[in-house]
């Protein structure tokens, strides 16, 4: 079984982004989307129009000073190696606790296993399902529609 990280959020967070569970390079350096190829702080950086700090520390706290909370839509699994495909046993993380101690106005899933995921355990969230920022999505990559979430940063 692997388990996720803690959530990173706070009262002001008004954007939660689930991803699915964390890439073995990113559990091994122990946050979210720590893979060089990852494109995650990357499009963050364009949605801010702030450069993404290096330390795992200041990436929490860049976070929270633009209001984005960032979790998994799974705390435990099993799977062998990264990729979405491969995970099995699912037990899904409490995101309606995360909104209800926030501000969180959205919620958008970082690729399709982490929307079914989400969907399946909160059928009564809205969740926007967005493309995924793994470098084994290459082929289907647009970060125009991860810019939606400028709008409920203002």
């Amino acid at each position: 079984m692997i388990e996720s990280f803690a959530p990173v959020y706070d009262g002001e967070s008004r954007v939660l982004i689930l991803g699915s569970m964390a890439s073995v390079k990113s559990l091994e350096k122990e946050f979210y989307y720590m893979h060089p190829r990852n494109r995650f702080w990357g499009t963050l950086a364009a949605i801010t129009g702030d450069p993404v700090p290096d330390a795992v520390e200041d990436r929490k706290k860049y976070l929270l000073a633009h209001h984005i909370a960032l979790m998994d839509s799974i705390k435990t699994c099993e799977r062998k190696g990264s990729l979405d495909s491969d995970i099995r046993d699912v037990v899904p993380n409490d995101i309606a606790s995360v909104i209800a101690a926030s501000k969180i106005k959205a919620v958008f899933c970082n690729g399709t296993k982490s929307y079914e995921v989400a969907k399946k355990a909160f059928p009564d969230i809205g969740f926007v399902k967005l493309p995924s920022t793994s470098p084994a999505n290459a082929g289907a990559w647009d970060i125009g529609k991860w810019m939606q979430i400028r709008e409920y940063l203002k």
